[in-house]
């Protein structure tokens, strides 16, 4: 890692075996814009407004390895036969002068029966405290079954056009819930010890690179911290962290934050909007989310940069790949600071939702600000099309499956 060293953020940048124009990229926000798990237009337009507007590579997200690992609806199915419309959406990206990134992942616990016709699995027997579905612990036979899906996921990446994959090994989604004693309290070789809950990352990571090569970059979205008492925190992230960065196939580490599953507000910091969760919700859960929405959610002020305190402390950790910055990054000052403290990339999420061409407008002027105000009104957007309220919606195209 280049621990330390300045870098100029608008200049291209090697990550791994690729080359960005420079070192900003759209962070993952799941779209909604895919209601048949499929490409749209809606979906191209959405991501080509954050490449012409300056940005250097885009995150497709969420692209779910199986129908099971469904998040939330309207995302995309990352499978052999939705090659046709992934390669319109990469070749998009290049065309407007950007890459492309997809984000790879299974729900686990954070999945919903109502999305994915089934029960939801965790490492173990899982209560999940805001949708209240019992999750059932997983099976070694489905374990395997899920490394070669990352992998094949992986490979229709690729064969599609990706300059990179995302792994998402964050937020309480399965992978990251193996990390969590919390969650994991499995007796076999993924539970235990850090080494043992970091298993099932590591094998997925590996068998990602065995099928890929050196096609694309690698990065692993991993959780810092998510801010519920017994579960993941950074003496043990720092160590998942050391462990797969010694296998030498990880290009870069996207730090993040926070949990799907409970206190989703330490992710996002600022206000709650417990109405527009509540329009999400029926019936009594309606009722619920309004009485106890924000006890379930938790209060977090924002602040900017405000995962830059715990990112520190991964960088005299991690000797191979690169570090990306996240979180409240939302002016020049911010992306110069991450570079100045050695951080290869910054991803910047609600910002270039509220504007799209913010990348092009900070290069220019390295005083400007953005408009984000966090008020994450964006939040639960995300059960229709994700978009800022203060914003077009690029949703207005064609949502018809490409």
């Amino acid at each position: 890692m280049d621990s330390f060293k300045t870098h100029d953020a608008y200049s291209p940048a090697k990550l791994g075996p690729i080359t960005l124009p420079n070192r900003t990229i759209k962070a993952a926000t799941s779209e909604g814009r895919s209601p048949d798990g499929k490409v749209t237009q809606a979906l191209i337009d959405f991501h080509r407004g954050f490449i012409e507007g300056g940005t250097g590579m885009t995150t497709l997200a969420y692209c779910a390895i199986s129908p099971e690992g469904f998040a939330a609806p309207g995302e995309i199915l990352m499978i052999r036969d939705n090659i046709p419309g992934l390669r319109q959406f990469t070749k998009a990206m290049h065309d407007a002068g950007g890459l492309a990134s997809a984000q790879l992942g299974h729900a686990g616990p954070v999945a919903n029966k109502n999305i994915t016709g089934v029960r939801p699995v965790a490492p173990s027997r899982f209560a999940n405290p805001t949708s209240f579905q019992i999750c059932r612990e997983i099976s070694k036979k489905e374990i395997n079954e899920i490394i070669i899906q990352f992998a094949d996921a992986a490979e229709v990446a690729a064969d599609s056009g990706f300059d990179a994959v995302e792994l998402h090994f964050g937020h309480l989604y399965l992978v990251s819930s193996f990390l969590s004693p919390w969650i994991n309290k499995r007796k076999d070789e993924y539970g235990g010890s850090i080494e043992n809950r970091t298993r099932l990352a590591k094998e997925i990571l590996l068998a990602v690179k065995d099928r890929v090569k050196d096609r694309l970059a690698i990065i692993i979205k991993l959780s810092m911290s998510d801010g519920i008492k017994g579960s993941i925190w950074l003496d043990e992230s720092t160590e998942t962290a050391r462990i797969l960065d010694e296998t030498g196939a990880v290009d870069a580490f996207e730090l993040t934050m926070g949990s799907s599953v409970y206190k989703q507000m330490y992710l996002f910091r600022g206000d709650t909007d417990i109405d527009g969760l509540a329009q999400t919700q029926k019936g009594i859960f309606r009722l619920g989310v309004k009485l106890f929405g924000k006890q379930m959610l938790g209060v977090y002020p924002y602040e900017h940069l405000y995962m830059l305190k715990s990112a520190r402390q991964f960088q005299l950790i991690i000797k191979n790949a690169q570090l990306i910055l996240l979180g409240g990054i939302n002016d020049a000052v911010h992306i110069q600071r991450a570079m100045e403290e050695g951080f290869g990339f910054v991803a910047l999420g609600r910002a270039l939702l509220r504007e799209p061409d913010l990348i092009n407008r900070l290069k220019n002027n390295n005083q400007g600000q953005g408009f984000c105000i966090h008020c994450n009104k964006c939040m639960f957007s995300v059960y229709q099309t994700t978009n800022c309220v203060f914003t077009q919606d690029y949703a207005t195209s064609s949502k018809e499956a490409i």
